[in-house]
């Protein structure tokens, strides 16, 4: 299940970047490259580690951290790798800082939803800290990888770059964790790991409650 929503998000990453923020809204260029390849290369790697990374904490899977060690180190060691092969320079820009007002909307609207979900539940709470750690840090381990590697924010200043971290780690990712764990636990309430019925399916709220009861290095 985890590969499979990586895959599908991965996907998501590749047309929103393509599809709407270059072919609808021209806020994508690129010099020295393909546009579409790297699109499709960045969506379905880094796009496609960002989600599933996000699946195995919601998740609480037992070798979370095991996980959580190879897709930072991945993030750190690709680019340099990269580097040290050689090849062409290839320079693309984004001007989606515009966009940072519909982002915010987004985030803010989800997470109202979950406040009131809160604020009228008991026992199936949503855990918030969790959802914002996961959302601020998984974003702030890919642009902290993306900046060490000289891909993202080349030709910044260090405290421009540093700004571009901290607002992309708190909106970017995080704008759609309300989206994503909703679509965790009604998938994860009929569904196991490998996508096997439940025997006893639970009910949205049944599975908030089991998930909270679930801790890392727990788990049968």
């Amino acid at each position: 299940m985890t590969a499979t929503v990586g895959i599908i998000m991965g996907a998501v990453y590749m047309i929103v970047d393509y599809g709407i923020f270059h072919l609808l809204l021209g806020t994508r260029y690129i010099e020295g490259g393909n546009l579409f390849a790297v699109l499709l290369w960045m969506s379905m790697s880094y796009g496609f580690t960002n989600f599933i990374w996000i699946w195995l904490w919601l998740e609480k899977d037992e070798n979370l951290f095991e996980w959580s060690l190879l897709i930072l180190l991945w993030w750190f060691v690709c680019p340099i790798i990269a580097s040290w092969a050689g090849g062409r320079m290839i320079v693309i820009e984004r001007t989606t800082g515009a966009y940072h007002a519909y982002m915010a909307m987004i985030l803010i609207a989800g997470y109202i939803a979950l406040i009131i979900w809160n604020l009228k539940e008991t026992e199936a709470r949503v855990n918030l800290p969790w959802l914002l750690a996961i959302g601020i840090l998984v974003q702030a381990g890919w642009e902290a990888g993306l900046l060490l590697g000289g891909i993202r924010s080349a030709g910044l200043s260090g405290a421009e770059s540093m700004k571009t971290l901290i607002v992309n780690s708190l909106l970017e990712t995080n704008l759609g964790m309300p989206y994503v764990y909703a679509i965790f636990i009604a998938v994860t309430a009929r569904y196991t790991e490998d996508f096997r019925k439940r025997n006893t399916p639970l009910s949205f709220r049944g599975r908030i409650e089991e998930n909270n009861g679930e801790h890392i290095k727990s788990r049968a």
